[in-house]
């Protein structure tokens, strides 16, 4: 297969005092802006030049620190312009290592029903649920189908942010197919632990109980912020989800979601993981092929 070519403009270099540099992609999100990104962060912590303190990757933007007195900034954007040359295209054997985890989601729970019924005076449409405006405005039948949708095809972790542990996911679908609402008008001042919510286009677990003003959508009954690291899944970090990791967000009963809570209780859950080698250029081809390798690995 030949290279794939990604369409984006030049990218954007900004100072941050002494010790951050700032590189935005593109403006708006898109699967091409974040592979890019990826793609050059990947290669910079692979180059493990001396100077660089930090590499955090975003949606469609990275932050770089580094120790001005090892490392000019200047001479540090040089060796980024040339990683984002290098990056204009995605070759067919471009490999990013990730992995594809199983998330198991109750949709339409009873406990974000009941905060999401607290809050209807912040919200687009005090009438309806947050599932049902969601539906409505994407234009789905109802509910269910709104929800095989969202369950249907994976998504990548874009980054973490907001609090510690919360994924900023994006499926992986065609722009057309990209389910997408908005915020609340005002936000929440509460949020139930390990609610699965939506605003723009993205999906989100919330790590810890506080406020928010994504659309709640359903309850992981699994976490994925452990600070105790009591369950095997977090025995190296606090942090359960990663950059580039690919989450399906499965659609469960009631029944299952209580017997994972009693194995988190139990301190015995393990997430379904499954190593996996995503070649970008593959995907941005034919991305219902690799969905659909993908949910076959995560599965066989």
């Amino acid at each position: 297969m030949a290279a794939t070519t990604l369409s984006l403009p030049p990218a954007r270099y900004e100072y941050g005092g002494d010790e951050f540099v700032f590189v935005e992609i593109d403006q708006a999100m898109s699967l091409e802006a974040n592979f890019k990104a990826m793609t050059i962060t990947a290669a910079l912590a692979e180059r493990g030049l001396d100077g660089v303190v930090d590499i955090c990757p975003s949606n469609a933007s990275y932050l770089i620190r580094l120790d001005p007195e090892k490392l000019h900034p200047k001479d540090l954007v040089e060796e980024l312009r040339g990683m984002e040359k290098s990056a204009a295209e995605l070759s067919s054997d471009h490999v990013l290592p990730t992995r594809v985890v199983d998330v198991p989601v109750l949709y339409d729970d009873p406990w974000t029903r009941e905060t999401l019924l607290r809050f209807r005076d912040r919200h687009q449409d005090p009438e309806a649920t947050d599932l049902e405006y969601a539906a409505r405005i994407n234009g789905f039948d109802g509910v269910p189908q709104l929800i095989d949708a969202l369950s249907g095809a994976p998504y990548i972790v874009t980054m973490l942010g907001f609090v510690p542990g919360l994924p900023f996911c994006y499926q992986m679908v065609p722009r057309d197919r990209q389910i997408e609402v908005p915020k609340y008008v005002r936000p929440r001042t509460d949020t139930p632990e390990r609610a699965f919510g939506y605003g723009g286009a993205f999906a989100v677990v919330y790590p810890v109980r506080g406020a928010g003003g994504y659309q709640l959508f359903g309850m992981a009954p699994a976490p994925v912020f452990d600070r105790t690291q009591s369950l095997p899944d977090f025995a190296d970090s606090i942090v359960f989800p990663r950059s580039g990791d690919i989450f399906r967000y499965r659609a469960i009963d009631q029944t299952e979601f209580d017997e994972v809570r009693r194995a988190v209780e139990a301190g015995t859950w393990r997430y379904r993981i499954r190593e996996f080698e995503f070649r970008p250029a593959e995907f941005l081809a034919d991305p219902d092929a690799v969905n659909n390798e993908l949910l076959e690995v995560l599965y066989r």
